[in-house]
């Protein structure tokens, strides 16, 4: 292989890299993956993002291609799950968008499903970078959880619908599903990336929860709808797919466009402790969980009988028994309302607090 091969798809990395704002070491491993999902022209067109962003206007400015061949690459690249295109918002221009490695490129190579020699080749990849990364945070653990806590909070988590007074002056209706699903005309339903990766490793979800159950919504909708990323759902449908994924013991969350919740909600994912790509970060020493919620768990404990499940649901680890009854880690509380779904005795409840910034360090490892 040429050094000047070596060098372009170095380049690839680095801009696929600066795209997002989670860190992302360039490796050969990193660079084996993204040979499998574009050829080497592609990889040169990737290139002019020197901004993620770009509208075909400033693409036609930066390549040499004719308008045909500018749409083909694009075409081809959004089929593969490496560019998003959407129309803005404000002005209707369509706004072509590199996306970095995660959330974004990971997650969009396993959406459509399918247990292909591609799909596993692919997933075995992001398991041999998630284990560089982990060496890489650990070894440098103290030096990175202060660049980790200036990063923004990945997700907001909205509790279990059920755990919730509705109707009441403290609840804003963006909390409730129902309510977010009705903001929206546009509803697509996807697989489970994480949950179809894992099995990919043969490492499939201990709960054995159900894979049809991300959700995409307004132009990310439109999006995944058109390139066959996933279909389109109706409400009453997504709502029966909520409650399913609620009595599965799920997580919902909510990422925003960019990252930031003062934007709209670009999907909503039902996420399992064992499969879930931020929950796997944490646990396997990776990256912290810091998420944003509205609310934390109460125990009414001269009522709790210690049975244990509560600890065996929270996908934070936030519970355990002391002296035989459940007590909660309120800093490690990410308010999904699991617990409460799932307790027999119906003593543990939600409690509005308002927005909070939730942060767990990553799992501190022994040295072997």
């Amino acid at each position: 292989m040429s050094k000047n091969l070596d060098k372009l798809w170095y380049r690839v990395a680095r801009t696929i890299a600066k795209a997002g704002k989670m860190p992302l070491p360039i490796s050969a491993t990193v660079i084996e993956l993204l040979k499998l999902i574009m050829t080497e022209e592609e990889a040169k067109f990737i290139l002019i993002f020197k901004s993620p962003t770009l509208t075909l206007d400033q693409i036609k400015a930066k390549v040499e291609y004719d308008e045909t061949e500018i749409h083909e690459t694009l075409n081809n690249l959004m089929k593969q799950g490496v560019i998003v295109g959407v129309p803005s918002r404000t002005t209707g221009i369509m706004i072509y968008r590199l996306l970095p490695m995660w959330p974004g490129l990971f997650e969009y190579q396993f959406l459509r499903g399918g247990d292909t020699e591609l799909n596993r080749k692919k997933a075995h990849l992001f398991e041999e970078i998630f284990e560089e990364l982990k060496e890489g945070t650990q070894k440098n653990y103290e030096t990175l959880i202060d660049q980790f806590k200036s990063l923004p909070a990945l997700d907001r988590v909205i509790p279990v619908e059920e755990q919730v007074e509705v109707g009441t002056e403290n609840i804003m209706p963006y909390e409730e599903i129902k309510s977010i699903l009705n903001n929206y005309e546009h509803i697509a339903v996807s697989n489970c990336y994480c949950r179809t990766e894992k099995e990919l490793v043969n490492d499939p979800c201990k709960l054995n929860a159900p894979k049809r159950n991300c959700f995409f919504f307004d132009k990310s909708a439109q999006f995944v709808i058109e390139h066959d990323f996933g279909e389109v759902i109706s409400k009453e449908d997504a709502i029966n797919i909520f409650q399913e994924a609620e009595d599965y013991g799920l997580v919902h969350k909510v990422f925003h466009v960019h990252l930031d919740p003062n934007n709209n909600i670009e999907a909503i994912c039902n996420c399992c402790k064992c499969c879930c790509g931020p929950f796997q970060m944490y646990y396997k020493g990776i990256m912290p969980i810091h998420t944003i919620t509205s609310y934390i768990a109460r125990i009414e404990k001269e009522y709790c009988i210690g049975c244990g499940i509560c600890i065996q649901k929270c996908p934070v680890e936030a519970i355990s028994l002391v002296d035989d009854i459940a007590d909660l880690n309120e800093h490690k509380c990410i308010g999904c309302g699991v617990c409460a779904h799932h307790c027999p005795e119906e003593v543990i409840n939600l409690e509005r607090i308002g927005p909070r910034d939730v942060f767990i360090p990553p799992k501190k490892l022994p040295e072997n």
